[in-house]
């Protein structure tokens, strides 16, 4: 297992230990497998997602969503993190945070203060911004915003109509577009995951 994290991934939270103990197939040997491996338990956690309507904007959900997503590979899925990352806000701010935003996500859409694409976006970039589980944010809150779009009856999102695993100009562009989002500036994000 040690050789899959020798080298860092440009497009992955770093994980503790323990975390990278928690690896639940022990036949995993490469980045590629284990790559493969979570693609293919989000495929399951979408097809989940999407087989009915569900609560979004809750708690429950977004951890159940969480889980579903990347379960079958990792013992910490759909649970928060406990420790600090080079993204995110410190791990015990996580659950207040979290209620904060999809209370204000229930505001926006209650009020009309976005329009759809806009309120889903800002949601994925809040999501993004507290980073609530060791690995997976980035993946977790463009579905999220997804399934939201797709309740507001839009089209999904492309998300820059390509791969953003792969450490490269287009996910230079999206981490670029997060980064703006942090600055208050949410329509180059906005853009970007209509690209």
């Amino acid at each position: 297992m040690s050789d899959i994290f020798a080298q860092p991934d440009e497009a992955a939270t770093p994980l503790t230990d323990q975390e990278r103990r928690d690896l639940r197939l022990a036949y995993i040997a490469t980045r590629d497998a284990l790559n493969a491996a979570e693609q293919e338990n989000i495929a399951r956690g979408q097809e989940w997602a999407l087989c009915r309507r569900r609560a979004i904007l809750t708690e429950q959900f977004i951890v159940a969503l969480h889980r579903r997503m990347f379960g079958d590979v990792w013992r910490w899925a759909g649970r928060f993190r406990t420790s600090e990352r080079n993204i995110g806000i410190d791990h015990w701010d996580i659950r207040p945070s979290l209620r904060t935003l999809l209370d204000d996500a229930r505001a926006w859409i209650d009020n009309r203060t976005y329009g759809p694409d806009e309120i889903a976006v800002r949601l994925h970039h809040r999501l993004v911004q507290i980073h609530p589980f060791p690995n997976g944010n980035g993946r977790h809150a463009r579905l999220t915003a997804d399934l939201l779009i797709l309740q507001f009856g839009g089209p999904r999102f492309t998300w820059g109509s390509g791969s953003l695993g792969d450490p490269g100009e287009l996910r230079k562009s999206y981490i670029a577009a997060l980064q703006a989002a942090d600055r208050h500036e949410i329509e180059p994000l906005s853009i970007f995951a209509r690209s």
